[in-house]
């Protein structure tokens, strides 16, 4: 088998509660990898029960990297991750292991594989702030509407209720007066490296149902807590709140809903977001699809560079 035949980098995504943590260990464990965070929220400190992230204890003794690296007080953009996972990509290499991007945040994990063209790295903290204050006072659906008066090619592109890109695009037209779609990346086709990427697909039904029993689970282990403790700190208006089972509970300790009410919200707002996952992936990315079956990752195995032997 050639070089050039080889997997380099592997990526493993999917939508949520799918079972990409507990694939990705035994594939790590397997073919002496390490694994990359590849979810825009699990970056924040503190952030732990609502983005699933993965415990140490989970970990068995994988090294794991780009997790808790920024407060939630602070932005975090797509440029600056492409920026740290390909850093992260060469230090795994170097130690002659297999690089493992783990995670459902599809842009992300593109924009590291592929020739993605950032032409801003600075970000304007008081506009974001303004934004994202205004989003809580007038909701997603009026922010998606300005989008669409201001840039109606990018607003099509982006559902209303993905505030964050939302607010990426309200500010790039703000900052320079020209669209995101045009200005704020080119969108590379060319691979970075000779990679993989893995989905895991099942029936939407039992993905459903698997999200729910996350909702309830994560309510059982201190969701409530984990997020009160966010908001007495006063942190709000800011990028890491406005995630998924944050903003529902805000809305409660706001008075906007009650607590049955959040957690039908929360279950909701992650259903939706999984099917968007899957679109995206389905429409953007080169998957090579499977059923979370163990069998069907060994298929893959005589391509990795780094597996341990080689």
């Amino acid at each position: 088998m050639t070089k050039q035949q080889q997997i380099e980098v592997v990526a493993i995504v999917g939508p949520t509660a799918s079972g990409k943590t507990a694939l990705s260990i035994k594939m790590a464990k397997e073919f002496n990898g390490e694994i990359i965070n590849g979810d825009s929220m699990q970056i924040y400190k503190g952030m732990d029960i609502g983005t699933a992230k993965i415990t140490e204890e989970e970990m068995e003794g994988v090294p794991h990297h780009l997790l808790d690296i920024k407060e939630p007080t602070e932005s975090f953009s797509v440029a600056e991750y492409q920026t740290l996972v390909r850093e992260k990509i060469v230090e795994i290499q170097s130690r002659g292991k297999l690089p493992i991007i783990v995670g459902g945040t599809g842009l992300y994990v593109q924009a590291v594989l592929y020739d993605f063209q950032f032409t801003e790295e600075e970000v304007d903290e008081e506009t974001r702030k303004k934004y994202y204050a205004e989003l809580e006072k007038i909701g997603p659906e009026a922010m998606h509407e300005r989008l669409m008066k201001l840039d109606p090619e990018t607003a099509k592109g982006i559902h209303p209720n993905n505030t964050r890109r939302v607010i990426r695009a309200l500010e790039m037209v703000e900052q320079s007066g020209v669209s995101k779609a045009s200005d704020e990346f080119n969108r590379g086709n060319i691979p970075m490296y000779n990679h993989l990427i893995i989905g895991i697909d099942m029936d939407r039904e039992k993905l459903y149902e698997r999200i729910n029993l996350r909702v309830d689970i994560m309510m059982e282990k201190g969701l409530l807590e984990e997020v009160k403790a966010l908001y007495d700190r006063g942190i709000r208006g800011v990028q890491s709140v406005q995630a998924i089972g944050y903003k529902e509970l805000y809305a409660y300790f706001d008075g906007k809903l009650t607590l049955e009410e959040a957690i039908e919200q929360l279950k909701q707002n992650s259903r939706r977001y999984a099917k968007r996952q899957l679109t995206y992936f389905r429409n953007k990315m080169d998957v090579q699809w499977i059923g979370n079956d163990w069998s069907e990752i060994l298929k893959f195995s005589n391509f990795f560079v780094y597996q341990e032997g080689i």
